[in-house]
């Protein structure tokens, strides 16, 4: 069992979890995730590490609720426990200096692209961070992302930004204004990094996503996360989670991810009917 330390409403369906992992901490890097299950009776799900403290000896993820494991992550409390807490998973986030580098980040990506941006600040990198927000509200650890970024821009709806419109557009616009844009990783969404890539194809910018399939075991056995690159199957838990965004069969994965959405629904129908007054 492993204890949580803190539990955070960050913003309306964003929930921080820190969880006691002294192991886990100690060996994390960008870009890896770790699997959790909020009880004995729940699944498996992936949870990108969006920060961790080896002195203190604790993993800190996000995550958006969506579904049952989801909901029932975010009424967990300070002292409760979860039943499995395994990680670090996948490969971490190839850190090097490529020169000009847009982390994009949307939803929990906000928090998962903060600990590349981190290390590719410190890897001697132009950080710029480009986070994808409806409306204002809605918007987290902007002083954490500030910190390790050279240039920080909003794309958001609300007007209470600058820029209205959605990320592509940004992306575009940042490539015009900043010629040497050397390399792109996004987190988020899958329409999120789908239009990143797209957005990148053109002018070959090297755009790395970190893809978030239907996962089980995270090990590489049980192939829920298969994905197809180029004409190759790669399984997200083992060969990524990061990917070449340019090389992504967006469309089977748009598909996959569908898979089991009425089972979803009909699971947290059911769950909530159980649970809630």
């Amino acid at each position: 069992m492993s204890k949580i330390v803190r539990r955070e409403r960050l913003v309306p369906n964003i929930h921080l979890l820190e969880v006691e992992a002294p192991d886990i901490a100690a060996k994390s890097r960008p870009g890896q995730f770790v699997i959790i299950m909020p009880d004995e009776f729940g699944e498996r799900i992936p949870l990108t590490i969006a920060d961790w403290d080896v002195k203190k000896g604790t993993v800190t993820t996000v995550f958006m609720v969506v579904g049952t494991s989801t909901h029932k992550l975010s009424l967990l409390q300070s002292g409760d426990s979860v039943p499995v807490f395994v990680g670090p998973l996948g490969k971490p986030t190839e850190i090097k200096k490529f020169g000009t580098v847009v982390c994009a980040g949307g939803c929990f990506g906000i928090a998962a692209v903060y600990p590349v941006a981190r290390a590719l600040k410190s890897a001697g990198n132009r950080v710029i961070t480009l986070i994808d927000a409806k409306a204002n509200y809605l918007l987290y650890w902007e002083d954490k992302l500030r910190a390790v970024s050279d240039e920080f821009r909003v794309a958001s709806r609300d007007g209470y930004f600058d820029c209205k419109d959605y990320i592509p557009t940004v992306l575009k616009d940042l490539m015009k204004a900043n010629k040497g844009i050397d390399h792109v990783h996004a987190i988020g969404c899958t329409y999120l990094m789908y239009t990143c890539a797209e957005t990148t194809r053109a002018k070959k910018i090297p755009t790395v996503v970190s893809l978030n399939p239907v996962m089980v075991d995270g090990t590489g056995m049980c192939g829920a996360c298969r994905c197809t690159l180029g004409e190759k199957t790669k399984f997200a838990c083992v060969d990524g989670p990061d990917f070449d965004g340019h090389e992504v069969d967006w469309n089977e994965l748009f598909s996959r991810r569908k898979a089991y959405f009425d089972d979803e629904i009909r699971s947290l129908c059911y769950w909530e009917r159980q649970n809630l007054p």
